[in-house]
C-alpha cells in the first residue's frame, strides 16, 4: 500500500496529472455503467439473481429518499442512488488496498459542490428567486450574514468531513502494512474500509437529502 498522502500521478500532462483517484473513479463508473445495463437489459417480471438484489438495493433508497425528503422529491432518487452507489465502492476499494478516491479532496469537494448547486437550485424552485433569498434574513433581518455564513460553510463541512475520515482510514491502514506487510490484517480493514465506508457514506447522503428538505421548506 502506497503511504503517500498525495495521491500518486499515473501519468503526467503539460496541462496537469491523470491520478490514480482519476482512474479509480473511472473504473468505478464503467463499473456501475455495466452492472446497469446487464441488470436492466432483459427485465424480469419475478426478479432472480442480480436484478434480485439491485431491485433491493432500489428500493433501500427510494425508501431513504422518501422518509427523509418526502414522496414529492423522487426526482433526486437518481442522484441520490448514484452517489449512494458511487461512495459505497470508492469507500470499500481500501479492500484492495487502492487509495480510495474519497481520501483525495478534490473527488469530496467535486460531490460537495454538486450537492451545494442543488441545494440552491431546490431553494429557488420551491419559493423562487426572491422568496428564496429572502429566507435568508428570517427569522430576524440581523442574521443575514450568519446564515449567509451558515449556506457557504455547507460544502466545506461536508467534504472535509467525508475526506477527513476516509485520508485519516488510509494513512491508518498504510501505517499498518509497513508494520506488518506479510499478515493481513483482517480486523482493521472490517473497521476503516467496511464500517467507516459505509457510514461516511450514510452521512454524506443523508446530509445531502436534509440540506434539499431544508432549503425547500
Amino acid at each position: 500500500m502506497d503511504t503517500d498522502f498525495a495521491p500518486r500521478e499515473i501519468v503526467e500532462f503539460e496541462f496537469g496529472a491523470l491520478t490514480e483517484t482519476i482512474i479509480v473513479s473511472w473504473v468505478i463508473m464503467a463499473f456501475l455503467v455495466i452492472i446497469s445495463i446487464i441488470t436492466t437489459r432483459n427485465l424480469e417480471k419475478i426478479p432472480s439473481g442480480l436484478q434480485n438484489f439491485m431491485e433491493l438495493v432500489y428500493e433501500g433508497i427510494e425508501w431513504l429518499v422518501d422518509s427523509t425528503m418526502g414522496e414529492k422529491n423522487r426526482a433526486f432518487l437518481p442522484y441520490m442512488g448514484t452517489l449512494t452507489l458511487y461512495l459505497i465502492i470508492a469507500n470499500l476499494t481500501g479492500l484492495l488496498n487502492i487509495r480510495p478516491p474519497t481520501s483525495d479532496v478534490n473527488t469530496t469537494f467535486g460531490l460537495a459542490a454538486i450537492t451545494f448547486v442543488l441545494v440552491h437550485y431546490s431553494g429557488v424552485r420551491s419559493k423562487g428567486a426572491a422568496g428564496y433569498m429572502k429566507s435568508f434574513a428570517e427569522p430576524l433581518p440581523f442574521l443575514l450574514p450568519l446564515n449567509l455564513v451558515s449556506e457557504i460553510a455547507q460544502p466545506f463541512s461536508l467534504a472535509f468531513r467525508l475526506f477527513g475520515n476516509m485520508v485519516g482510514a488510509f494513512i491508518i491502514m498504510a501505517l499498518i502494512y509497513s508494520f506488518a506487510p506479510i499478515l493481513i490484517p483482517v480486523l482493521p480493514h472490517m473497521y476503516f474500509d467496511i464500517f467507516a465506508g459505509i457510514i461516511q457514506t450514510f452521512i454524506f447522503v443523508m446530509l445531502t437529502m436534509t440540506y434539499i428538505s431544508l432549503a425547500e421548506d
